[in-house]
């Protein structure tokens, strides 16, 4: 990661974990956009003012590693790809620096609002427990013949909007892995603006717009199941791996 990214980061104000449970937004709009990871130091210059970083003991940029699950007929993934408006993901997610995980359940609930629902576990569960079955059942009122199906990993800084209630988070050097194959995309910047509804005068979205850069869904987990499992169905994808493919050139 360049020094003077990592030289605003610091200059900015923090906010703890503690602090950040008013703009916590378990449901909420979620708005994507995508870059080069040269166009991010520009785009923070002019958002600094505006926003503090999440700082955990002495860290503002974060590493995350997850492991997601599926069905054998990789339903979650289909169910994107084919464009179904209410969908599901599946994961473990450990905070490296924390030493935290949770069992997390995203679901999109068809009118542009995504619910998140988590459970601390004390490791990553590659065969699911019993208690984490029951979990996920409880939250998406279905059982899934689940299987761990890929691995990714990135580094994340979060910023919180100083006077409204938003946040937004900004993920670098993506990775993903399969038993067999790895893949990373380690020039592409996600910046994942979340917010009761969107508002395109926040000072983030203002400064992307500003730079020509509109939003753009986009699901990690997709792009990387794509990338390593080639016999997947991807022709609705394609026009993102291109976009991703110039935008990272």
């Amino acid at each position: 990661m360049k020094t003077n990214i990592v030289q605003i980061i610091e200059g900015l104000s923090p906010i703890s974990l503690q602090e950040m449970d008013g703009v916590s937004l378990m449901k909420r709009t979620d708005t994507k956009f995508v870059i080069h990871e040269n166009q991010l130091l520009s785009v923070l210059e002019i958002i600094k003012n505006e926003y503090k970083v999440l700082q955990i003991n002495d860290d503002r940029i974060m590493t995350y590693s997850s492991l997601y699950f599926d069905t054998n007929s990789t339903k979650f993934y289909n169910d994107h790809h084919n464009g179904k408006i209410k969908r599901t993901k599946i994961r473990i997610r450990k905070y490296v620096e924390s030493n935290i995980f949770f069992l997390e359940v995203k679901q999109k609930d068809g009118k542009g609002k995504t619910n998140k629902s988590r459970v601390p576990l004390e490791g990553f569960e590659p065969s699911l427990s019993e208690n984490s079955v029951k979990f996920i059942e409880k939250v998406t009122k279905t059982s899934f013949d689940l299987k761990p199906i890929i691995w990714n990993r990135f580094n994340r800084i979060t910023l919180v909007n100083n006077t409204a209630k938003e946040r937004l988070t900004i993920d670098l050097n993506l990775s993903f892995k399969n038993e067999a194959n790895t893949k990373e995309y380690s020039k592409l910047v996600i910046i994942e603006v979340k917010q009761e509804r969107f508002n395109r005068n926040s000072p983030i979205v203002t400064a992307l717009r500003n730079h020509g850069v509109m939003p753009y869904s986009l699901s990690k987990y997709c792009i990387g199941m794509a990338s390593l499992y080639k016999d997947l169905k991807y022709n609705n994808f394609k026009q993102k791996q291109l976009k991703i493919n110039k935008i990272t050139a």
